[in-house]
């Protein structure tokens, strides 16, 4: 059994991070639920469920643990918007506020990511922290992960005909949030748009680089509240820097299942850059709608 656990372990984290919003949290959950399982193995009836919906279940009472004194993580677009161009970008508000971004690496092989990736979206998750916790895990499981509405009952201990009823009041209150349709795009097409940014950045060009974003494109920095609607306000905004990101470069990374890109800066006198942002897109029909910059971000270890 431990060579089993040990190889779920990806898609407990991918699990965790769906119910929880963050990836430091999904880790502890994950890291939780093997500890609990491997010391519980003993117990273990397998008439009663199969391996995997007993860790699950595991799972999903660690996560529902630690959802019950937890606020509501959020996205910056969630708040008022005080933004204005050379404007202050206020003060910054604790880790535990943000939904925040995963690394792919973090997640269970690359071929399930990218069969899932519409499930680890940032707004997807974002959409996700506004349903109650247990409808939550439902949802998860039964449209994320697909699992038949027998075996989700099991290992919630309850009815179907209850499953069925939480699965139903998710779906109701996901369509009412202001969640955009995934982007037709295809893999190529948002890498170029990304290499493309990342040129443009480096060349301080700002005409090309505001080129490439939608017209409603929406661009935020957590920790602040701070963010900005439309491809000119974003114009105003880069003519209005200090310039203090003159130095800094742009690395290729993937996080949430799409592209990403590390804002890195020079910290010697020999050449070494560390990474103090990363930078998660969203894309439209045809250019990037959002650039969400997660100031001091750091993966987890």
């Amino acid at each position: 059994m431990e060579a089993q656990l040990t190889a779920m372990r990806g898609e407990l984290v991918g699990f965790a991070y769906r119910m929880l919003g963050s990836p430091s949290e999904a880790e502890d959950a994950a890291q939780e639920t093997l500890l609990r399982a491997w010391k519980h193995a003993g117990d273990y009836d397998p008439a009663r469920a199969t391996v995997r919906t007993w860790v699950y279940r595991i799972a999903t009472n660690v996560c529902l643990d630690m959802l019950r004194s937890a606020r509501r993580r959020a996205r910056a677009v969630d708040f008022a918007s005080t933004a204005s161009p050379g404007g202050d970008l206020g003060v910054p508000l604790p880790e535990s506020t943000w939904v925040l971004p995963i690394l792919d690496r973090s997640l269970a092989d690359p071929a399930d990511v990218a069969v899932r990736r519409e499930t680890i979206r940032l707004a997807f998750v974002a959409a996700l922290q506004h349903l109650p916790p247990r409808q939550r895990a439902v949802l998860i499981l039964r449209d994320v992960l697909c699992w038949p509405a027998d075996e989700v009952a099991t290992l919630l201990e309850t009815s179907v005909g209850s499953v069925t009823s939480a699965l139903q009041r998710a779906r109701t209150s996901l369509r009412k949030t202001d969640l955009s349709p995934p982007s037709p795009l295809g893999d190529a097409a948002k890498r170029s748009l990304v290499e493309r940014y990342a040129d443009a950045f480096h060349r301080d060009d700002v005409a090309a680089l505001v080129a490439l974003l939608q017209e409603d494109v929406v661009n935020s920095m957590p920790p602040f509240t701070w963010w900005i609607r439309g491809r000119e306000s974003v114009a105003a905004v880069m003519a209005a820097s200090d310039g203090s990101c003159h130095s800094a470069r742009l690395v290729p990374e993937t996080a949430n299942g799409d592209l990403a890109l590390w804002q890195e800066r020079p910290t010697g006198p020999n050449g070494e850059f560390e990474p103090f942002a990363l930078l998660v897109f969203d894309f439209g029909e045809e250019l990037i709608s959002s650039v969400t910059t997660f100031l001091g971000y750091r993966a987890p270890a």
